[in-house]
């Protein structure tokens, strides 16, 4: 058996994990450790690990990373993150470590699992997003892997541009995708009952979360845009989800809490919809807005009108179901409006996902059951290779 460490600290992310986990659970060849740190441990983000525990997948290690204190510096908490994780892979080696995506604490724990020079197998490197840090972070952990599941063609060809191995890039498509295609979702009336919300009439799903670039805006100013553009536009009901850990998080949250309460009778707030009901929300809705990876990434497939807002995401495939506008509240209430009016119902209709790679979480276990991780790694200087997501394998 081949044990593999699986990383999950979000509950986006573990949305996204959750069918690897499940089938890397029930595999006869690898042995699942699943570790669980960040937002899932921290009562003022949620405390989301409860999710896991619904879904009855064995917790192997739990490992509280955030202090009391939303206003910690980010280098503290990936130093002090650096040194748990370190402790706990030098008691319990994995043959290689599992990671998704880009953000500070996945970029500690590989910081720690390369340190002990334990193999790293990367989900969604070589996407970018300008207006975030991840896009370094998630550079950074590119640069530690040993194998790579770009969730699209251009992600996969940007990984070997980078230096990666084409032999180690496997284009498998998107696990959102993969969820959306395969994970049962509730019904309008399931989603009022469990919300507590009146969602039968058209509603918008919204996330919003800080900006993390060096030259980012204030998240409070670029919030209350938001909130006046929400506040103007009238004939839906605004669901509104909780913030991340970035810097600024907690103040977006906090904001979006006042704006629900003060508008009892046209939007609701929810900290965490967890996964089915989020993308039961997405299936169901009339608008998607806000800055979340999932409103360029995920929304595609369901062809549903969304708005992205300000630079969070920029550099991302943008698909035709998305509109892009400035953090401001002009510009983003021109946006809503656009996006909810029936000339622009054909245009989202007509939207094509990249990220349709099939059976993507089985084929990542299939590779991460075969792939040679004692290969050294090397720096690729070679031709770029076209890739297909439908059959993940260089065509």
């Amino acid at each position: 058996m081949r044990t593999i460490t699986v990383v999950t600290a979000t509950r986006a992310e573990y949305g996204l994990l959750r069918p690897v986990v499940q089938k890397i659970a029930a595999s006869d060849v690898l042995d699942l450790q699943l570790v669980v740190t960040g937002a899932h441990l921290c009562p003022r983000l949620g405390e989301t690990v409860h999710e896991i525990e619904a879904d009855g997948l064995p917790i192997a290690a739990r490992l509280p990373i955030f202090t009391d204190n939303a206003d910690e510096p980010v280098a503290k908490t990936i130093a002090r993150t650096m040194e748990i994780f370190d402790n706990h892979f030098a008691a319990h080696r994995p043959d290689a470590v599992l990671l998704l995506g880009d953000r500070f604490e996945i970029f500690a724990v590989a910081a720690a699992a390369a340190a002990r020079h334990i193999p790293i197998a990367h989900i969604s490197g070589g996407d970018v997003t300008l207006g975030a840090a991840d896009e370094y972070y998630r550079h950074c952990i590119s640069k530690m892997a040993a194998v790579h599941f770009p969730s699209c063609a251009d992600s996969a060809a940007r990984l070997v541009r980078m230096g990666e191995a084409p032999d180690t890039v496997f284009c498998v498509g998107g696990l959102g995708d993969e969820n959306i295609r395969t994970l049962p979702k509730m019904s309008r009336e399931e989603l009022c009952k469990s919300t507590g919300f009146d969602l039968m009439q058209p509603f918008a799903l919204v996330t919003y979360h800080p900006e993390t670039a060096p030259d980012a805006g204030s998240p409070a100013v670029q919030v209350q845009a938001l909130c006046d553009a929400m506040a103007a536009v009238d004939g839906v009901f605004w669901l509104i989800t909780g913030s991340n850990a970035d810097a600024g998080g907690q103040v977006c949250t906090a904001m979006m809490q006042t704006f629900a309460a003060a508008h009892p009778d046209r939007a609701g707030f929810v900290q965490s919809l967890g996964l089915r009901r989020y993308l039961s929300a997405m299936d169901c809705a009339a608008l998607v807005a806000g800055n979340s990876s999932s409103g360029v990434v995920e929304t595609p497939t369901f062809k549903v009108p969304t708005v992205n807002i300000g630079r969070r995401q920029a550099g991302r495939t943008i698909c035709a179901n998305v509109l892009c506008c400035d953090a401001d509240e002009p510009a983003i209430e021109a946006a809503l409006r656009r996006a909810l009016s029936p000339a622009f119902a054909p245009v989202a209709a007509g939207a094509v996902s990249p990220y349709n790679g099939g059976e993507t979480s089985e084929k990542i276990c299939a590779v991460l059951a075969k792939f040679d991780f004692a290969r050294p790694k090397i720096f690729y200087d070679g031709p770029v290779p076209e890739f297909d997501p439908q059959r993940s394998v260089l065509v």
